[in-house]
Parts: C-alpha cells; structure tokens; sequence
C-alpha cells in the first residue's frame, strides 16, 4: 500500500494556493479542504446575521451563535472539487466576493472561530492523504505536516489576479479596491493575536510573482514525489 502524505499549503491570500491544491488533490487522489472558505463561510453567517460589517464586528454574538454554523464540503462532479456548504445550503458563490472578502480577516481574528475550524479541519485529516491550504495550516493546524509549502507574490500581482478573476465572473469591481483589500487581508493576517499569518520553519517557500499554474505544479509534484519517496 502506497504511504501518503499531508500537504500543509499556507501563503498571502491570492497566490493561488486553492488552485494548485486541487491540482495536486487531483492528481494524486487526496481529499482537498480549503480552509479559506470554511472562514468566509463563517463570515456570510456573521454578515447574514448583522454581527459584522464594515465598520463594526459583534464578536460575542457570533460567538454565541458559533453552534448554529454547521459546514460541510460536498464533491460537484461537474466542476471537479467540492463545494462549500452553510447549514446544507450551497455558498460557494456568495463566499468569492468581494464584500465577504473584505470582512473575512476581521471574523477569523476571533479566537472562538478559530478553535471550532481549527478542530473540524484537524478531524478531516486525521488519517492523511489531505491537502490542505490556508494562513495557519503547516503551524497550527498540521504542524507535523511531511510537507509545508508556503505561497507568496507581490500584492501587485495577486491583485490583478484577484481583478480578473472577479471581472470574468461578472462582478462589477475596481482594480484600487481589490489592492486594497490584499494589502489590508496582508495586514490583519500577518498581525492578529491568535495563529497569525507565518511561513513555518520547515516550510518550502515558493513565489509565484512570474510563475504560470503549470511551471508551479511541476515543481511541487516534484517535492512530492520526493517526499513520497522517502516515505
């Protein structure tokens, strides 16, 4: 029987962590789990229950109504991986916005969130064979991960990526708003209180800024396949 392995994928947001995780879930038959969208999951219940908007956040509301919040990924067959659902209701669209991503990094400071996914997404990988992506998978999560990958591109970057992505969908978006929002997710991640944006120790570092899908798939399939080996 072929050992597998857990992949802790952590990095800025928009550097495509998401994509190649479900790239390399599909090649080598792992679960995927974006943790990401298990956080802006939360968030649509936050925002949906007016704990939280631009200018305020409800932290002891959203806390107390914490056992409400009921996640699930289910598989679409048509699209290939699966999709976030809140309380058996499909939210994959309503999470990819730009509101939701605005008011994301404010709702996963709170430390009570973080416990109840933390905990949800450590049970999904009790038995490898995970990839996993996320700010604190390959040190809070699974510290003990075979591989950590870290992600990162200038904010330039990402924001253009991020602009496109959302202008192709058909969201009527400016460019200046989306830099803004990478440049202050960067901010509250890399500084909040409670399991804080960082590259673990052991963790490969990979800079995606002038890296196409492909070139960047090759090389993490070749780290591995190397860490299958010595497996």
């Amino acid at each position: 029987m072929i050992k597998k392995i857990t992949i802790a994928i952590d990095g800025f947001s928009s550097t495509g962590k998401s994509t190649i995780a479900k790239l390399i879930a599909k090649k080598y038959n792992y679960i995927y789990v974006d943790t990401g969208a298990m956080y802006r999951a939360v968030t649509l219940f936050a925002k949906q229950n007016n704990f939280v908007g631009k200018d305020f956040l409800e932290k002891d509301k959203l806390i107390s109504k914490l056992k409400n919040v009921s996640l699930s990924f289910k598989f679409n067959e048509e699209l290939g991986f699966a999709e976030m659902f809140l309380n058996d209701k499909n939210i994959e669209r309503e999470i990819r916005s730009l509101e939701v991503s605005q008011l994301v990094s404010k709702v996963a400071t709170i430390s009570e969130v973080r416990k109840k996914l933390v905990a949800e997404q450590q049970n999904m990988g009790e038995n490898s064979g995970i990839v996993m992506d996320g700010r604190d998978i390959g040190t809070v999560v699974f510290p003990n991960a075979e591989l950590k990958l870290f992600m990162t591109a200038s904010a330039d970057k990402r924001a253009t990526r991020r602009y496109k992505e959302l202008i192709d969908r058909g969201d009527n978006v400016s460019f200046k708003d989306i830099l803004f929002n990478v440049e202050e997710r960067d901010r509250i991640d890399s500084t909040r209180k409670d399991s804080p944006l960082l590259k673990a120790e052991d963790a490969i570092e990979i800079d995606n800024s002038d890296m196409g899908i492909k070139e960047q798939f090759e090389r993490i399939c070749t780290l591995i396949d190397r860490k299958l080996q010595e497996n």
